[in-house]
């Protein structure tokens, strides 16, 4: 297998938590995406879609999902379990993986794809250009806040959102709410459960082994 990675932008941030959990050691290149080798022609043949993280497997086959690339290495190695150990476990981690994401994660990524300059005609990854519209970035603020909102009261009296483990719904959410700050949106200092529950996360080994943030 073959990772390609860029370790300072989000969804590799997630899928490098996922790995750093399992203790994985998998042969990585580093596709640097402010340089905008995601768009080489040496890349699109491994990836059409120009985005990362993406998984080569020996057969040649490749994974664009960030969801479909930790499903397939949590199937090789189950231990530890990070998408549920029961029925119900498996569906509670779904739901709030399927949560932080549509709420929080792609609110996050509405916002500064569609509010920062530098990312002017590139409001969506990928190899087509869509030109931003601003208030797609002011919305994507205002859902993120509230996805803090909803998981602060989801944490109270409680060590990990879905379970009673780690998974990848806090994986998802952890970096979503790492995400958000960078267009300024932080959980507020009434958030008490989410402030906890996100100091806990970040000192996690598999975390505290991802490069710092942008």
């Amino acid at each position: 297998m073959k990772y390609y990675d860029f370790g300072l932008a989000p969804n590799p941030r997630r899928v490098n938590v996922f790995i750093n959990e399992k203790g994985l050691k998998i042969e990585t290149a580093e596709i640097n995406l402010r340089n905008g080798e995601q768009f080489s022609a040496e890349f699109l043949k491994v990836n059409p879609l120009a985005t990362v993280p993406c998984l080569e497997l020996d057969d040649g086959s490749v994974l664009s999902e960030t969801m479909a690339i930790c499903r397939y290495l949590e199937a090789l190695h189950p231990t530890p379990c990070l998408f549920g150990a029961t029925p119900l476990e498996v569906a509670r981690v779904e739901q709030w993986s399927r949560r932080a994401e549509m709420e929080g994660f792609l609110p996050a990524a509405d916002a500064l794809r569609n509010g920062e300059p530098r990312f002017a005609n590139r409001a969506v990854p990928g190899p087509r250009d869509y030109a931003q519209i601003a208030e797609l970035a002011e919305r994507g603020k205002a859902r993120c806040l509230a996805f803090f909102e909803v998981l602060d009261k989801q944490l109270a009296g409680r060590e990990f959102i879905a379970t009673e483990a780690f998974s990848a719904a806090d994986i998802t959410a952890y970096i979503t709410v790492e995400f958000a700050a960078r267009v300024g949106v932080k959980p507020t200092a009434t958030m008490g459960n989410l402030l906890r529950w996100y100091k806990a996360v970040g000192e996690r080994p598999s975390v505290r082994a991802l490069p710092a943030p942008p």
